[in-house]
């Protein structure tokens, strides 16, 4: 019988295969080490200039600095406890769900508390705060949406009044922006104004760009900007020749089930990290499991603390 040869580290298609690639925490560190600094060549976070010498103890030294430091300085993995190992299956997790994966659920594979994991899941949606390499360009889908729950699920002395429709007392709206056959990206907004829609379509979108929404008022400015085709949702049209939203209303449902199926209840506070989550998995859909791993791990430099959290 034939032995079965090792898992080359680094080398992984599924969560079994990821657990065989990096059996030590020493290869979880050589494999960090590469992705962050690229030839392997150690990088102090303090002055990136500076010479840097290696310990024997695996810490590095910054010269100029005399400040010590190894590759979870200023990342995500940075001051945690948690080994890698557990940080690795945990993003491989995240970035291949369909619809994310909850901090109670994590904490189950990981054998850690509820607190950790959630505390893991918000550092690593940090990371998912990718900014595009280039604006929204061609044809491109406007909507909104509103998060929140609903009225008639509520306790009778619990249901907000006048919250029907576009109201936002109880719900956070979302702004949206979808290239057909490309990217998405969204923001949370105060509200569904025109002052509010505008600014994030000038910042994403460029001015070459076709745009389609809806009928709302909040894309008046836009329409003065943009070459813009409208579907009048309010009288029952959906499709008119090229314009329609479809494509980012199916986003908006994909977003919607990862939220109320998955996390049950997001905060306004956190939403922002829960909606770059899924926007990150749609852009990079076409990525098998090891690129979306990788891709999340070249983007680790987006520390965010625990207090800063829970503030």
């Amino acid at each position: 019988m034939k032995k079965a040869k090792n898992k080359t580290i680094g080398e992984f298609t599924s969560l079994f295969d990821l657990l065989q690639a990096f059996p030590t925490e020493e290869s979880c560190i050589a494999y960090l080490e590469k992705q962050l600094w690229g030839d392997g060549e150690p990088v102090s976070p303090y002055d990136p200039t500076s010479k840097v010498y290696r310990r024997g103890d695996g810490m590095y030294r910054c010269k100029n600095t005399g400040k010590n430091f190894n590759v979870r300085i200023g990342t995500i993995f940075e001051g945690s406890k948690v080994p890698l190992r557990k940080w690795f299956v945990a993003i491989y997790l995240i970035t291949t769900e369909p619809k994310g994966i909850s901090s109670i659920c994590l904490a189950k594979h990981l054998h850690v508390t509820q607190k950790t994991a959630w505390y893991m899941n918000q550092r690593i949606r940090e990371a998912f705060n990718i900014a595009l390499e280039e604006k929204l360009d061609g044809e491109v889908e406007l909507d909104e949406t509103f998060v929140g729950g609903k009225n008639k699920n509520r306790h009778k002395n619990k249901r907000v009044k006048n919250s029907q429709g576009r109201s936002f007392k109880d719900k956070v709206p979302v702004m949206g922006m979808l290239q057909r056959g490309g990217k998405v990206v969204c923001e949370v907004v105060r509200n569904t104004s025109y002052k509010s829609l505008t600014v994030p379509i000038l910042r994403n979108v460029k001015r070459t760009a076709t745009l389609y929404s809806d009928e709302w008022q909040g894309y008046k400015t836009v329409h003065k900007l943009y070459k813009h085709y409208i579907v009048d949702h309010g009288h029952g049209q959906y499709v008119n020749g090229d314009a329609y939203t479809n494509n980012i209303e199916g986003f908006w449902s994909i977003l919607k089930r990862g939220l109320i199926g998955i996390y049950n209840h997001t905060s306004k506070k956190h939403l922002q990290r829960y909606v770059n989550e899924f926007c990150f998995r749609y852009n990079y859909g076409e990525l098998d499991g090891k690129d979306r791993f990788n891709c999340l791990l070249c983007n680790s430099k987006h520390r965010i603390t625990y207090n800063e959290l829970t503030k």
